[in-house]
């Protein structure tokens, strides 16, 4: 079988990425569309997996670490957890079994998933990561990729952080101590 890949847009949704978003990385993330849209128009067209990783949290979870540090964000059944701008009805559009949403709850897109084992099963390699945040959900799902042995790449102009200087940060933390290819 030969050897697939796979392009996780993570947490691009209305709460992390629109102006009136509870949990906003603005306009930076904004910026991220037309490269996520061409990247999953092109996996798509080549026959690899896209994969939507995105926050589910309850409303005044007690026992969820993220209620102590962030507003409300991602909250089931709200439209704060709708895809962000073209990426909903592309999304509604490509759904299949190469193209998939799934639920997380903490930052990285594995824990507490099934993200491993759906990409073993598929022959998945190699991981190409575009969404929001670089330096919170982004990075953690990029060390979580590498201690599980994939090739990561990271598309820049497909990435943002909570800050320019958080997501240079993330960046170079990448490059420099998971061995990802930023590009």
């Amino acid at each position: 079988m030969k050897n697939k890949e796979a392009l996780l847009i993570i947490d691009y949704t209305y709460d992390f990425v629109d102006d009136h978003g509870s949990l906003t990385c603005g306009q930076a993330g904004q910026d991220c569309e037309p490269t996520i849209m061409k990247l999953a128009q092109q996996f798509v067209a080549d026959g690899n997996y896209v994969i939507l990783p995105t926050d589910c949290h309850q409303l005044n979870d007690p026992f969820h670490p993220e209620s102590k540090l962030f507003p409300p964000h991602n909250i089931e059944g709200t439209s704060g957890r709708d895809f962000y701008g073209e990426l909903k009805t592309w999304y509604e559009e490509n759904k299949s079994d190469k193209v998939w949403q799934m639920d997380k709850t903490r930052y990285s897109s594995f824990v507490g998933t099934n993200l491993d084992l759906d990409l073993r099963m598929r022959n998945v390699k190699t991981l190409h990561l575009v969404g929001v945040c670089t330096d919170i959900c982004v990075l953690q799902t990029a060390i979580y990729a590498y201690n599980l042995g994939y090739k990561i790449v990271v598309h820049q102009a497909g990435v943002a952080g909570t800050t320019p200087e958080n997501h240079r940060f993330a960046l170079e933390n990448m490059k420099n101590n998971l061995g990802a290819e930023i590009i």
